[in-house]
């Protein structure tokens, strides 16, 4: 599948896949600001057009966890109307005055994904399953 994209930055980097068998692509931060103490925005210098059927999704590094830092919004989501810059909205831990990623390191993972379209059909009642209600922490540790 090919996806249009665009570099609205002279050192902005086209996502590629980092091994063989990997579900996404590395994104590369070309700018970070940093003007709001509790959060960090990364640039990518990046737009894309995704196809319409298609969404972009947003993902932490798994080497997040080492940051202090968190995806501000768990995960990005990028609709195939959307042609701005791709960016990377982060929580920091205010303890630390260490800025994790920096201009030219990997922020993330995109992922270009079909949905379906789904339409609703209200009804009086649902098919029981075996777990029924059972929510947080139901099937266990």
């Amino acid at each position: 599948m090919k996806v249009k994209i665009k570099k609205l930055h002279s050192n902005a980097v086209i996502p590629k896949y980092a091994k063989p068998g990997d579900a996404g692509m590395d994104l590369t931060a070309v700018s970070v600001d940093f003007s709001n103490w509790n959060y960090l925005t990364y640039h990518t210098g990046l737009a894309i057009e995704i196809p319409e059927g298609y969404v972009g999704l947003l993902f932490p590094r798994s080497s997040i966890y080492k940051t202090g830092q968190q995806l501000s919004n768990s995960v990005g989501v990028i609709d195939s109307g959307y042609r701005g810059e791709i960016m990377m909205k982060f929580t920091r831990d205010v303890e630390s005055e260490e800025i994790a990623y920096k201009p030219g390191d990997r922020i993330g993972q995109i992922m270009i994904l079909p949905y379906p379209q789904v339409e609703f059909q209200e009804v009086e009642e649902i098919e029981k399953t075996d777990r029924g209600e059972g929510g947080f922490g139901s099937t266990g540790i």
